[in-house]
């Protein structure tokens, strides 16, 4: 059985290359979709499909949609989720979309440091399975 992942998370690292190399080398029948992960596009985007806008607020909010709506149809498809939340960046975006997964019912798998479990300890706790490395949640 052929499934499609979300990869939800940051995308300042190449965690999602990393976690596809490793699927492949298991020969999981896995397809891989995820939010824009260039972040000049993913900034840039709301400007680009619907002009120029009159602020940065503006902007930002037009990227938002366009990027919401991705997020939406992709996560929609997918079978399941993957959400990585890393020590470095903030985790806002990663926190609303394993949210989104879980409110969805998408079966779900939250990636997480040590470090991260007190402040994740909810969304954890509605997640299906918490691990604390990609290679756990390829095993899951």
């Amino acid at each position: 059985m052929k499934l499609t992942v979300y990869l939800a998370g940051q995308i300042h690292d190449d965690w999602r290359e990393q976690l596809k190399a490793k699927a492949s080398e298991k020969e999981l029948p896995l397809t891989f979709v995820s939010p824009q992960t260039n972040h000049d596009r993913s900034d840039d985007i709301g400007e680009a499909v619907l002009g120029e806008q009159p602020g940065k607020i503006y902007r930002d909010d037009a990227a938002s949609a366009i990027n919401n709506f991705r997020t939406e149809v992709l996560m929609q498809k997918s079978d399941v989720v993957i959400a990585l939340f890393g020590e470095k960046y903030k985790q806002w975006n990663t926190a609303m979309d394993a949210s989104a997964a879980i409110t969805m019912n998408k079966p779900t798998i939250i990636v997480r440091p040590k470090s991260l479990i007190h402040p994740l300890k909810e969304l954890s706790n509605k997640a299906n399975v918490t691990v604390e490395t990609i290679d756990q949640a390829l095993d899951v």
